[in-house]
C-alpha cells in the first residue's frame, strides 16, 4: 500500500502517514525500524504494509516508495 509521510520524530521514531483518502495513521518505532530507514520527511512518498482495515489498520513496515 502507498501513503504519503505526514509526522515523524527522530527521537523516537514514531509518525504518521496519510493514505491516498487523507486518512491519517499513525506508526510505531518498530514499523519504522523494519523498513530499514534513518530519517523521513514530510511529504515522501512512502509503502507501508500493515495488520488489519479501517480504523484497525496498524502499520507493520514503513519504507521509501521507489519505481
Amino acid at each position: 500500500m502507498q501513503a504519503t509521510s505526514y509526522t515523524y520524530d527522530p527521537e523516537t521514531r514514531t509518525g504518521s502517514v496519510l493514505l491516498d483518502d487523507g486518512t491519517p495513521v499513525e506508526f510505531d518505532a518498530a514499523a519504522f525500524d523494519a523498513g530499514g530507514l534513518l530519517l523521513l520527511r514530510p511529504g515522501q512518498r512512502v509503502r507501508i504494509e500493515g495488520e488489519g482495515r479501517g480504523a484497525d489498520l496498524r502499520i507493520t513496515l514503513v519504507t521509501l516508495q521507489t519505481f
